[in-house]
């Protein structure tokens, strides 16, 4: 077991499904959380389920397309507890199932603005904090991209260009000691569940060709991952992608 206390550690998309599971596992290491998102209850909740179980948990609502959001979410972390060790960047949006040729800008827009954007933004302005403190960034990309699974063109393009510019990081910001890394995850979560719901067929292919027969655990499998990136053993681990995908990500 780790021990982050006094670490601050904004985690995107914190209110639910993947997010909330690191949060519950930063949290068990004693970590302040600043959770953030559009949900305004979503996040409330959450925080009432964290406070008290490990460090503090700050709520800040934000669109993270939107960069005077993105700004104001990374300035009340630095208010509320003076300083950012580890940014997560988990949210995501996307017109998940429509064929590239059915696409609108619109439907490709909400997947650049909601992943590719606000991954950019949340680097960007967290950037001398991080180098502050020789920080780490845990973005998170998809087997979707890295595969070219049907139905996700704007969705992989966002995740891949989201793995692009987190190698890319990883080179400039390396002399800082600042350490960048994706996780692409397959994980269990509410909107797994309705997918599974909505594509029966394709969800039992899915889970078949997985060799450990489960999706992973958003707190277990993905949030212990993220601890450990976080912790001192990860500290000369930069510029990868951890394909956390109980074997369906296997490649040469």
């Amino acid at each position: 077991m780790y021990d982050l206390s006094g670490k601050t550690v904004i985690i995107t998309g914190g209110g639910s499904g993947i997010g909330l599971g690191i949060a519950r596992a930063f949290s068990k290491v004693g970590a302040n959380l600043v959770l953030t998102g559009r949900t305004l209850s979503k996040l409330e909740n959450a925080k009432e389920e964290l406070s008290g179980h490990g460090g503090e948990v700050l709520v800040v609502t934000a669109d993270g397309g939107k960069e005077e959001d993105v700004k104001a979410v990374v300035d009340a972390a630095i208010r509320k507890f003076g300083r950012v060790d580890v940014v997560v960047n988990n949210a995501q949006n996307s017109a998940s199932g429509v064929p590239l040729k059915d696409h609108t800008e619109a439907d490709f827009d909400k997947a650049i603005y909601s992943g590719l954007y606000a991954t950019f933004f949340y680097m960007k302005h967290s950037y001398e904090a991080l180098k502050e403190n020789k920080g780490r960034v845990i973005n998170f990309a998809s087997g979707a991209g890295i595969a070219g699974r049907a139905g996700q063109s704007s969705y992989a393009a966002a995740k891949e260009g989201i793995r692009g510019m987190s190698r890319v990081a990883a080179t400039e910001w390396g002399p800082d000691g600042i350490t960048v890394n994706v996780i692409c995850p397959l994980a269990m979560t509410d909107a797994l569940a309705n997918w599974r719901k909505e594509y029966p067929e394709l969800y039992e292919k899915t889970i078949s060709a997985t060799p450990m027969g489960r999706f992973a655990d958003p707190e277990t499998d993905i949030g212990a991952l993220c601890v450990f990136l976080s912790s001192p053993d990860a500290s000369y681990i930069t510029g990868e992608t951890f394909n956390l995908q109980g074997g369906t990500g296997l490649r040469p």
